[in-house]
């Protein structure tokens, strides 16, 4: 049977969130042996990616796969002329992320993966050039792919809201949890992560939509009751949020700067760590497309607080507590009701356990091999 040769824009291939998509789906692609792979990008970038993977035969991994130099930045104008004068003729060109190609591409087919359209539903928050951008090219994403990939059936709720195309054009495929590193207990972890005694954890990108400053200030409503427990929040604070200038003086307004660490970025050892040494993890987010520490938190046996919007209810099911984001008081209600109650706390690591079993990679990825499969089924 004749390979399908599929390009991938793999350019944000070290990125956390893109980056973590397709450094988990990769490896089940080329393991099919189904496709002849090229991946657009630079060669040392997906060398780091897998090495830092933990793909154990990584030259053997790579054999066959072409690396197709492409140093253009994502969001700007140079990738725009170079993207489509370095896509070769195939029968698939899958870009990962909303930021494709305007112009055409040598492709029999294109596919393209809209985590979600935060930037259309927040579009009061963005710069006058990113609103242009958001308004441009998340609907030329759409509209110029035959198939639009998506994370979570409120996704795609919100893609059809704000974009307009048919929901027979989006196909639904959750992302997984690695059983190789957060649900694995033979995995190497760095068992000494995070600060003595017993702390909360919030994992994720430091951005508005995030609501990192309502869990800052839920904290400081859960100090007043516990003030033994710590906060770690784990990710670059660097250019914070509109209207917080200085995080560090905010947090020392508060009289809690004693209690709240900033990791900045950890390493993959550091992280799982830092999950499973964790009392609990928190996720107050605003706006999820998917929500996937939660389920990295509840494959290490860590009772996990959601908020109650967004695809998080979708994602984790029974298996969270649901506050209030909007509701510094009932993030802190939350909180102190799981830390509080033993027999709540064992339910929900129970059923932590069950949600996160129920993510799979291996999954995933076969599910976006039958879009592809589908497409040249009958070439």
């Amino acid at each position: 049977m004749k390979k399908i040769s599929l390009v991938i824009d793999s350019r944000a291939i070290l990125n956390s969130g893109i980056g973590v998509y397709l450094r988990k789906l990769l490896p089940h692609i080329l393991e099919s042996g189904s496709y002849r792979v090229s991946l657009l990008g630079e060669k040392q970038a997906v060398r780091e990616a897998f090495a830092a993977n933990d793909v154990n035969e990584l030259e053997g991994f790579l054999e066959g796969v072409t690396i197709i130099e492409c140093g253009a930045g994502i969001y700007s104008l140079r990738e725009q002329i170079e993207v489509p004068l370095k896509v070769p003729r195939c029968d698939i060109f899958w870009s990962p992320h909303y930021n494709i190609p305007i112009l055409p591409v040598r492709a029999r087919h294109r596919v393209v993966t809209v985590h979600d359209v935060y930037h259309l539903a927040y579009l009061h928050t963005l710069s006058p050039i990113e609103r242009l951008y958001a308004r441009t090219v998340i609907p030329l994403a759409a509209r110029l792919s035959e198939k639009v990939i998506t994370v979570s059936a409120f996704s795609k709720s919100e893609i059809v809201k704000y974009i307009g195309i048919g929901p027979e054009k989006i196909e639904v495929i959750h992302n997984g949890v690695d059983p190789a590193g957060f649900g694995d207990t033979e995995r190497k972890s760095d068992d000494g992560a995070g600060p003595s005694g017993p702390y909360l954890l919030y994992v994720g990108n430091v951005k508005p939509h995030k609501n990192v400053i309502g869990l800052i200030d839920a904290f400081a409503v859960v100090q007043k009751s516990l003030p033994d427990v710590k906060l770690v929040i784990v990710g670059k604070k660097d250019s914070f949020i509109h209207g917080i200038d200085n995080l560090d003086e905010y947090v020392t307004n508060l009289g809690i700067d004693r209690q709240v660490v900033f990791t900045g970025f950890v390493g993959d050892d550091e992280l799982y760590g830092l999950y499973k040494n964790a009392c609990l993890f928190v996720f107050p987010s605003f706006y999820e497309g998917f929500g996937l520490p939660p389920l990295e938190a509840m494959a290490s046996g860590v009772p996990v607080v959601v908020s109650r919007s967004a695809s998080l209810p979708e994602v984790c099911g029974d298996a969270a507590m649901y506050v209030d984001p909007h509701d510094p008081k009932d993030i802190a209600r939350g909180i102190i009701k799981v830390l509080g109650e033993d027999a709540l706390r064992n339910e929900l690591v129970g059923k932590g356990f069950v949600r996160a079993a129920g993510f799979s990679w291996k999954a995933s990825a076969e599910k976006h091999m039958k879009i592809f499969e589908a497409f040249c089924a009958t070439r």
